[in-house]
């Protein structure tokens, strides 16, 4: 401890903060001293991140990267584009996938539990709070904050919780990081064509680090000219107050056993390289440091001047690019005489390791060929188109047609049933047997209501017009809707509302009658309080008896008992039954978020039901007309009202 509390005080009086800072961000400094970041690396052939707030080019040449280096999966695992959802298409090599799009942080998280890093490009406006709530979902450990711009106060926080729960920020304004032949982050390292020029598509020896994205890519270029190139490099950004600092990836890249020598290239203004010098000179660093700060042209200028990045301002001699640079030489860095001699400098450190036999031979492979974008390369002969379609629920590509990742056989050889295919082609899931065995009852008993309601005499008079099977279909079911069988969604959707609100059956349907709606699944034109229509009495039967819990249907049987007292055909009808009894189904089986619950019914899955189950006594009702050989149908005057 001694030691340690020795250390601090030094490095208290190198930062002069009695003169410069606040108690507080001194001991924010402290903490920050003593508790570094991780050791070892951040990232691997595996890593894969959350991307936020998408930006089409950084991503894609993220996973051109991930194809040039051979890696299985892509490194994007998710988007997330707040107010967005879905997917979005890109090209992992020549093949076209699909990324995940979530519009929330937390939803993305628990969707790819496996992707450690974030990737925020948001505005310098929002990239601090979106930043926080990354840092705080467990799975995140890694956050990269591209904006710059940040407020001070914004980073300072970020920094204090990040230390405290042993997380890393690489930012603000930062360009990001990578890792040769496993992963990037974002631009880094630039296009394509400078990536493979700085043989960043497979693993070096070198650990690198700076201030400035773009003297990285410089600098790659340098390092790759005369050693074996980048094994991992990090630009931690150039805002005063950096996620994390040069000292904190030297130490980690100290710890990497790939890694033999280390670069790092400074800047004037602020006094981070101090934290470096002083690991240097309490022996924390056992690898060839070779640095450079840059800014010495600082001195010939009268006034203070400010140069391209917001930390990079000189406040005094301490600050200067020259004091740096004498710090770090007495510290034991190898640092040049000028950022001309750069280079040479990197050359010979390593040069020394290779004679003493402490830097392996890299095997060179040659990196796979990116397939062009049709742009660029209709000329040429070499396109790859996009596709117009995602598909999520089937795939006939192999040997056999898949449904939701269940092949064909193995449906009918486990003597699966029509409730069973609707499970895996609607909701992608295989169902519990009661929840499919719902389903089927309600095609069954929704099949047909006889040939005087609304959708049959359509098809009816279509079929006798001599139109075809199709035709006459879709007369039928084009008069679906909120009158006839359109309203099972509409009737869970409000029954859910109002049981969700703990609403009263009284408060619920005199609410409906102040905003004049009538209250979906209530009501029947045949149908009374002493002649209840069976069908609902069936499916009323069945859930009671196989579903775990009935709360919404029991509602339901509630609200009518008040419609009753109203009038006696208020009863529940059938679109009531099901759009209730489908709320259970969703809610009961565990199978269904929230999200997922509101989503069906916003769709339309329970009027598809309907649908589906209608269509079956549509195309009956035509191939019966057809088979009696009917005529036209003329509909007679005496049942017309004739008026002016």
């Amino acid at each position: 401890m001694e030691r340690v509390r020795n250390a601090l005080n030094l490095f208290e009086n190198v930062l002069e903060y009695k003169d410069r800072n606040s108690k507080e961000d001194l001991f924010a400094c402290r903490r920050c001293f003593v508790n570094t970041m991780a050791t070892g690396q951040l990232f691997s052939k595996t890593t894969q991140a959350l991307f936020y707030n998408y930006k089409q080019l950084p991503i894609q040449r993220m996973l051109d990267f991930d194809f040039l280096c051979g890696r299985e999966t892509p490194s994007v695992a998710g988007i997330i584009n707040p107010g967005s959802e879905g997917f979005q298409k890109l090209f992992f090599g020549q093949e076209e996938i699909a990324i995940p799009v979530h519009s929330a942080i937390e939803a993305a998280c628990a969707a790819h539990p496996t992707a450690d890093v974030f990737i925020n490009f948001a505005s310098f406006r929002s990239a601090a709070a979106s930043s926080m709530a990354a840092l705080k979902q467990p799975t995140i450990k890694v956050v990269a904050i591209i904006a710059e711009g940040v407020p001070e106060s914004d980073a300072k926080q970020l920094i204090a919780y990040a230390k405290a729960n042993n997380k890393v920020v690489i930012g603000p304004a930062t360009v990001g990081g990578i890792q040769a032949g496993a992963f990037k982050i974002g631009d880094t390292a630039g296009t394509i064509d400078n990536i493979i020029q700085c043989k960043l598509y497979r693993p070096g020896s070198v650990g690198f680090v700076s201030k400035s994205g773009g003297m990285s890519n410089e600098l790659y270029n340098t390092i790759a000219r005369v050693t074996d190139g980048i094994y991992e490099g990090i630009a931690i950004g150039g805002d005063v107050f950096p996620g994390s600092t040069l000292s904190d990836h030297v130490l980690r890249f100290n710890n990497i056993p790939q890694v033999k020598m280390i670069v790092v290239l400074g800047e004037l203004g602020g006094r981070d390289e101090y934290s470096l010098v002083e690991a240097l000179k309490q022996g924390k660093i056992s690898k060839p440091v070779v640095a450079w700060v840059s800014g010495t042209c600082a001195t010939l200028f009268k006034s203070e001047v400010q140069f391209g990045h917001a930390g990079a301002k000189s406040g005094g001699e301490m600050e200067s690019a020259q004091a740096k640079n004498e710090a770090l030489r007495e510290a034991g860095a190898v640092v040049p005489t000028s950022f001309e001699a750069f280079e040479g400098t990197i050359k010979e450190a390593f040069e020394k390791l290779a004679e003493a036999g402490k830097i392996s031979q890299v095997k060179e492979v040659k990196p796979p060929q990116i397939p062009e974008d049709l742009s660029s390369a209709i000329k040429s002969g070499k396109v790859r188109a996009p596709t117009h379609i995602i598909s999520t629920i089937s795939d006939d590509r192999g040997e056999e047609p898949m449904y939701a990742g269940v092949p064909m056989s193995s449906i009918v050889e486990q003597g699966l049933g029509v409730g069973d295919v609707i499970s895996l082609l609607w909701f992608k899931r295989s169902l519990p047997r009661y929840c499919t065995r719902f389903i089927e009852i309600c095609v069954m008993l929704c099949a047909d209501h006889g040939p005087c309601v609304s959708g049959a005499h359509n098809t009816i008079v279509t079929a006798r017009a001599g139109k075809d099977l199709v035709s006459s279909l879709v007369s039928g079911l084009l008069t679906i809707g909120p009158r006839f069988g359109g309203a099972i969604d509409d009737a869970a959707r409000y029954f859910k509302d109002a049981y969700d609100k703990g609403l009263t059956p009284y408060e619920f349907v005199e609410s409906m009658k102040k905003k004049g709606i009538r209250v979906p699944g209530i009501g029947h034109r045949i149908k009374r309080g002493d002649n209840r229509d069976k069908r609902v009495e069936l499916l009323q039967l069945f859930a009671r008896t196989n579903f775990p819990s009935v709360k919404y249907m029991e509602y339901a049987v509630e609200v009518e008992t008040y419609t009753l007292s109203k009038a006696n055909n208020l009863v529940l009808n059938v679109d009531g039954a099901i759009g209730s009894l489908f709320l259970d189904l969703l809610a009961g089986s565990g199978m269904f978020t929230k999200q997922e619950i509101d989503e069906i019914v916003g769709i339309g899955y329970l009027n598809g039901l309907f649908v589906l189950a209608r269509s079956i006594g549509l195309i009956g009702h035509t191939f019966d007309q057809k088979r009696l050989k009917q005529p036209l149908y003329r509909h007679p005057w005496e049942d017309v009202l004739y008026t002016k």
